[in-house]
């Protein structure tokens, strides 16, 4: 990191949110020359375009954007890994004389990055590995039993539907045999940055009209035949990028040891709107825990994006002049 603080916008929002759209009034023809770090766990894959919500080569052409598109759909991505991709990204976009602006919906990766990774060990793949297929085989109520048992503190924390929190919490329970809870976290933020910390909220009945929305959306630009072609290529919900939402819905179990694609479309569809609701109202639960965050409120106005951005500008020049 360079002596001097580098200056970083974090834009973040549940999904559905208007993040993208945003980002476009933010830093295109405006005068703020910047570039944008996802923070997105699934746009990392490559292949998982329609159903990540992936931003149009359109504005990516006109607004560069860094981590999308840089691992195969078979390869794990945690939050570690982001805040050090991020660093160095941002540092990067720094030294070009640009703004490193991190954008995404990844509560727990944008907190990594913030504050720093916690003070608990790195991951153990062969122990993932086993609490994936143990999810897969039998849900997550025999592993939330055990987390109770042997961890209270974190389950009373951890939603049961939020798969990546649980498995991590047994993951260390079952690797040091001590709970998650123990382990410290970081408090004040990290070193080498200054943060203009930017949050949008919407009206919750809109926000998940919105969610909705994009499913169907995403139905009609093709995700059927998306996720087909990924099955095509091998890729089952054995694989960290196909357990995503989205994805996993289109998956049945066949009790012999592989996977098949339901024919259910309209079921899908319905499932992941209904996981897409809940893991915005997990995200929000995120963002709120975050302090010093200048909240931006939205409604379905026609002007109610460009108000936004015209109020975030001004921040931002501020920001910027510190």
């Amino acid at each position: 990191m360079p002596e001097k603080p580098v200056p970083v916008v974090v834009l973040f929002g549940p999904t559905a949110s208007g993040k993208t759209a945003l980002l476009e009034k933010l830093f295109c023809g405006t005068g703020i020359a910047a570039e944008v770090v996802s923070a997105d766990s699934m746009q990392v894959y490559r292949g998982l375009d329609i159903g990540t919500a992936k931003p149009p080569p359109s504005l990516t052409a006109a607004l560069p954007h860094h981590l999308i598109d840089i691992l195969d759909p078979s390869e794990q991505f945690n939050a570690g890994l982001f805040a050090s991709l991020a660093d160095a990204a941002c540092a990067s976009i720094h030294e070009r004389g640009l703004l490193p602006a991190v954008s995404g919906g990844a509560g727990f990766y944008l907190k990594t990055f913030i504050y720093g990774t916690p003070d608990s060990p790195p991951s153990d793949a062969a122990i993932r590995e086993k609490l994936y297929a143990e999810i897969n085989n039998g849900g997550n109520a025999a592993l939330l039993a055990e987390l109770r048992e042997a961890d209270p503190e974190s389950a009373e924390r951890i939603h049961p539907n939020d798969e990546y929190r649980l498995l991590r919490a047994l993951e260390v329970i079952r690797l040091t045999g001590q709970p998650l809870s123990s382990y410290a976290a970081n408090q004040g933020r990290r070193d080498g940055y200054r943060f203009l910390l930017i949050g949008l909220e919407r009206d919750r009945d809109a926000l998940y009209k919105r969610i909705n929305s994009r499913c169907a959306r995403m139905f009609d630009e093709g995700l059927p035949a998306e996720v087909r072609t990924l099955f095509s290529k091998g890729y089952t919900p054995r694989d960290p990028a196909m357990r995503a939402i989205g994805y996993k819905e289109f998956f049945v179990d066949d009790y012999d040891g592989g996977w098949r694609l339901s024919a259910d479309l309209a079921g899908i569809e319905a499932l992941i709107a209904q996981h897409s609701r809940q893991y915005a109202k997990r995200q929000i639960t995120w963002f709120k825990n975050i302090p010093d965050v200048a909240w931006i409120k939205l409604d379905e106005s026609q002007n109610s994006t460009d108000a936004a951005a015209a109020a975030i500008r001004k921040r931002i020049d501020a920001f910027i002049k510190e």
